[in-house]
């Protein structure tokens, strides 16, 4: 982590930069296909201990990335997409924690993408990218940690997305996790998110300029893009959130098939922020992983995943999220203890749905500190 000195640190962890870790050993995937070169983007925040017993894995979402907290620069608007969970006194406090978030492979904010270089003729990968999975983004993210000298995670966490990663880390890993913490998660992805995934997906696919995936010399899909995030962002909220944001507000003198409520202006001012920062293969290629994405089916059973693992696991579900509801999480420590692992839920009451995990940061922040706190006392 580095501070820029030409301007005041603000509150948190302060001024941190991107960071980027280069293989040129192939990554062996799920499919039995390769990736290499390999590129992970990172940040780091607080300090390693000597005994290397502090670092705590942060694992992002769909649309999230390695910038996790903090800020780049004096002109950022905003800080890291979980900036008020990372930092000094925070529930990832980096006074005592060492925080790692890295971008997963397969994403396009520095780690290996579609719209990163071939290797063999430097354009980028585009339709020729391998098909990814949860897993394979663990394994890289192994990669990293082994770079870094961490023999053991303290804990990894990471919420929707996120947190499968965490759980794979810890059934995959027994031996290098001690605690993970799953926020608005599953073991699985059901067949109402497999369906919201692949709307979206047909979307992109369906506009003209996605040319297969080999869009990269011309204009991207944005209108593809637009509806796929459009569609995504509804299923992030809920029907109460909505009803108090923007009720039926709008234009009633508009006449034409335009945006006319307020809640159409909303999603198209989000279509257009993803589109400025976010590529459409990437979406593509990350939620067919999210798709694939099935514990009980690899190991056999949820129980036989659990009895794999060796962490102690913190549960959060949010009471408005109706994308991975809170029976999910139940059904994780159902399995979890039918194993004799240790699984805490806690159960949030919030009107703010599946983003709850991004916004309501009071509770789940003492929920995290007392479980951490009891990790490092062990």
């Amino acid at each position: 982590m580095e501070a820029f000195v030409h301007a005041p640190t603000p509150e948190g962890v302060g001024y941190v930069r991107t960071q980027r870790m280069h293989w040129t050993t192939p990554l062996t995937l799920a499919s039995g296909a390769t990736l290499g070169p390999l590129t992970l983007a990172y940040e780091t925040y607080g300090e390693l201990a000597p005994d290397r017993s502090n670092a705590i894995l942060i694992l992002h979402a769909l649309s999230g990335d390695a910038h996790a907290a903090g800020y780049h620069s004096p002109t950022d608007r905003k800080p890291g997409w979980w900036d008020g969970m990372i930092g000094p006194g925070r529930a990832f406090d980096t006074n005592r924690y060492f925080v790692i978030c890295s971008n997963v492979i397969g994403g396009c904010r520095g780690s290996t993408g579609p719209s990163s270089p071939h290797p063999v003729d430097g354009k980028p990968y585009g339709s020729r990218f391998p098909i990814i999975t949860i897993e394979d983004m663990v394994r890289a993210q192994q990669r990293l940690i082994d770079a870094l000298g961490i023999e053991t995670l303290l804990a990894v966490a990471g919420g929707s997305m996120g947190g499968f990663q965490a759980l794979a880390w810890a059934v995959e890993q027994p031996q290098r996790v001690r605690g993970a913490i799953l926020l608005a998660t599953s073991a699985r992805s059901s067949p109402q998110t497999v369906a919201w995934n692949y709307i979206g997906r047909r979307a992109i696919m369906a506009d003209p300029r996605w040319q297969g995936g080999d869009y990269y010399d011309g204009e991207p899909p944005r209108d593809g893009l637009a509806v796929a995030r459009m569609l995504g962002h509804i299923t992030y909220l809920c029907e109460e959130k909505l009803e108090q944001r923007f009720g039926r507000r709008g234009d009633p003198g508009t006449l034409d098939l335009g945006p006319r409520f307020a809640i159409e202006h909303y999603l198209e001012h989000q279509a257009a922020r993803f589109n400025d920062r976010f590529d459409a293969n990437s979406y593509l290629v990350i939620t067919r992983a999210m798709d694939s994405w099935d514990l009980a089916a690899r190991y056999g059973s949820l129980e036989a995943a659990f009895d794999q693992a060796r962490a102690r696991f913190l549960g959060l579900a949010y009471s408005s999220d109706w994308l991975y509801p809170p029976s999910e999480t139940y059904q994780m420590a159902a399995a979890a203890h039918a194993a004799g692992r240790s699984f805490t839920t806690h159960l949030i009451t919030t009107d703010a749905g599946h983003d709850a995990f991004l916004t309501d940061l009071d509770m789940q922040s003492v929920l995290i500190r007392d479980f951490l706190d009891r990790l490092a006392a062990e």
